[in-house]
């Protein structure tokens, strides 16, 4: 049984494709877990295993791989590299300790790259760098290096660099251990340029660990060498304070470099007793710290889930005391007693039984039923909870429809499930347009889960643009005779109104006025020509949207001493306003957004230019205080045209920019655009 100082929790991050999931398969198979590589293409990799990831061949939920080397356990936290799963990293860098960003020796900084560094740096958790594919033809290791220390600072230190044989990589040197490995891992000589680079990055890396400490800044300006002691706590010091930043570079494939990893995270990388504490927040919402306590009592934080149709596994990391199968647990959120007994550590798709999971280490529970992820769990009166996750908000929304008719309930029931798992997608039904709506990252994301609702629900359901909740209203005054008069034998029915129906600013809702004299529509009867009109407002004579900003004013009528009934005059109003809205200036109005992007300088033009397209109206441009080089566009845009923004945003920035668009009023539709709105209506309604 491990401890928690023999414990390393580290998050992998950077784009998709470039080597996070080969490299989990590298440190299993060099630590004998695994007898041979897996590999994506064949999906016969441990950390993708879900039958979704296999088939679309790119990770979407984050796992978890336990590498047992040299007497520690690094839990290494398996992340997505596409944009649309970045909830996964929101949550795994709620329980690792340390994040390492994959980047390729041949393609360098990619927008995930990026994206990993500024998580790390919001979490406020030591990064490093791991250079992979040393393989590739025209990879170029020292040009990556540069690359990473002229975009994120001179913290960036290589631990490890390659030797080179002509293009080649044949070994690499570990900068610390001042030794040279071949691809094997075994210790060969030096070579001599190595020497000189091995002078040149220590130089640098003593300056950077003077910064962590008084005492050593002092010694460095005495030009004393700092003894090993020092030089390993500085080290591990300036890593903590991000003003280290290892580089190490390797290739999954051959095993290059992968074992001097593993040695220097042992060595260098914060254990969870080192790590950033638990952020916990009280009744009223006040926030604390709470540091990793082994000896405290019990508890855990649940950071991930995934659910299928036999249940679910709640993924937690021990933030107290050890948790053991025998305990009877409190849910911090919902007060339930939950029965511990099902307990095991991950490893990919297989889980190992435990009786027992110590502080700071990660293991999995089964069959919690009622257990979600952000959930804390603890010995009943000494539980608190932990701060709850937040994730951007889902921009990207659809409508979506069960494919055969009548089982509504079943892709709801699925989606209820699926969001037990994934925390970042919203759904609810739209009370105007009376369609189901989801909201998501992007198009990957929703067709993620439209698949995993027919292969772990068997429901099938299609994802449509929804529909924009339009609406009608009126330009001018008219006044308008709406009579109903029918005799059929018996009691006949009468009734007589004479309406005036005119504009308002006042209110969405219809005002409704009476200013009838004399009695010519007895009192009892008006609350009906009122009825009548607001069965009909919502549905408007354009296309059939509901009517606001009306007032509509019975100012004249009569009736009869026998026939005039409550019907008769509900019946009258409608005939009144079917007559008098289409000579009134009948109007559609559209919903109008505000919103705001966040963008690098560089894509301005294109941001702007695209804007202008969705008659949108740029109301200002800012820099971004938190991040350097990027504007803030504020903007005010038709809700109408932003249902593709997501795709198209992604597409125009690479990935970097995002949005948020909330409603704010409706406006009227230029009479260009209304037919086709109109028409569209008139064919949904024939369908």
């Amino acid at each position: 049984m491990y401890t928690a100082k023999d414990i390393r929790n580290i998050a992998l991050l950077g784009h998709g494709g470039d080597g996070k999931s080969a490299l989990c398969e590298s440190m299993l198979f060099l630590t004998k877990a695994i007898t041979r590589l897996g590999k994506r293409a064949d999906g016969t990799t441990v950390s993708d295993f879900d039958d979704e990831e296999k088939k679309r061949q790119y990770s979407i939920k984050t796992s978890v791989i336990p590498v047992e080397y040299a007497g520690c356990k690094v839990n290494v936290l398996d992340n997505p590299g596409y944009f649309d799963f970045a909830a996964e990293v929101v949550q795994s860098l709620r329980v690792a300790d340390a994040g390492l960003i994959c980047l390729t020796a041949k393609s360098g900084i990619a927008v995930g790259t990026e994206k990993g560094w500024k998580s790390l740096a919001d979490a406020n958790l030591p990064a490093m760098f791991y250079v992979s594919k040393l393989d590739e033809e025209h990879a170029n290791f020292f040009g990556t290096f540069d690359a990473i220390r002229d975009t994120f600072g001179a913290s960036a230190i290589p631990f490890t660099f390659p030797i080179l044989n002509g293009e080649q990589a044949v070994g690499v040197v570990d900068l610390i251990a001042k030794k040279a490995y071949d691809v094997s891992g075994k210790e060969i000589a030096l070579p001599a340029d190595a020497e000189e680079k091995i002078e040149e990055y220590m130089a640098e890396l003593n300056e950077q660990v003077a910064e962590t400490d008084e005492a050593l800044m002092e010694k460095f300006f005495m030009e004393e060498p700092f003894t090993e002691e020092e030089l390993i706590k500085g080290i591990k010091d300036g890593i903590k304070q991000r003003t280290v930043t290892p580089v190490f570079c390797g290739c999954a494939m051959n095993g290059l470099g992968t074992t001097r990893l593993l040695e220097n995270i042992k060595k260098f990388a914060p254990s969870p007793l080192e790590g950033k504490p638990a952020v916990i927040v009280d009744e009223d919402g006040n926030e604390s710290e709470l540091a990793l306590d082994p000896s405290g009592s019990p508890m855990a934080f649940v950071f991930n889930t995934m659910a299928d149709q036999y249940g679910k596994n709640s993924y937690f990391k021990v933030i107290s005391g050890d948790i053991e199968d025998t305990l009877t647990v409190v849910n911090a959120r919902t007060g339930d007693n939950e029965k511990l007994g099902n307990t095991f550590f991950p490893k990919g798709k297989d889980n190992v039984k435990t009786s027992k999971v110590c502080c700071g280490d990660i293991g999995v529970f089964t069959k919690l039923a009622s257990v979600r992820t952000g959930d804390t769990l603890g010995l009943a009166g000494k539980v608190v909870t932990a701060k709850p996750m937040t994730y951007a908000e889902p921009c990207y929304r659809m409508a979506i429809y069960a494919k055969t008719k009548g089982q509504e309930d079943k892709v709801a029931a699925g989606l209820v499930k699926l969001n037990e798992e994934d925390a970042s997608f919203t759904y609810g039904n739209d009370p105007e347009t009376k369609e189901m709506i989801i909201a998501g990252v992007c198009d990957i994301h929703l067709s993620v889960i439209i698949s995993k609702l027919l292969s772990k629900y068997k429901v099938e359901a299609e994802l449509r643009p929804a529909k924009i909740a339009y609406r009608e209203t009126i330009k001018k005054k008219v006044e308008i005779h709406g009579r109903h008069k029918k005799q059929s034998g018996g009691h006949g029915q009468f009734g007589d109104v004479y309406i005036r129906f005119e504009p308002q600013s006042e209110t969405e809702d219809m005002i409704f006025a009476d200013e009838t004299v004399g009695g010519c529509v007895p009192k009892n009867f008006i609350p009906s020509v009122e009825k009548g009109l607001r069965n009909c407002i919502g549905k408007g004579v354009l296309a059939g949207y509901p009517v606001v900003f009306l007032k509509s004013t019975l100012y004249f009528g009569s009736y009869h001493p026998v026939d005039s009934s409550d019907m008769a005059f509900q019946t009258a109003a409608g005939i009144a306003y079917k007559e008098g809205l289409p000579t009134a200036a009948p109007t559609l109005l559209e919903p109008i957004g505000e919103l705001k992007v966040f963008i690098p300088d560089a894509n301005m033009g294109d941001i702007i230019g695209d804007l202008n397209k969705r008659r949108g109206r740029v109301m200002g441009m800012n820099p971004d205080a938190e991040n350097r080089g990027w504007q803030i566009v504020d903007a005010e845009v038709p809700i109408g045209e932003m249902s593709s923004y997501a795709i198209d945003l992604r597409s125009m920035t690479q990935g970097r920019g995002s949005y948020s668009l909330k409603f704010v009023r409706y406006e009227e539709v230029p009479q260009m655009n209304q037919a086709k709105i109109i028409e569209d209506a008139k064919k949904n309604e024939e369908e």
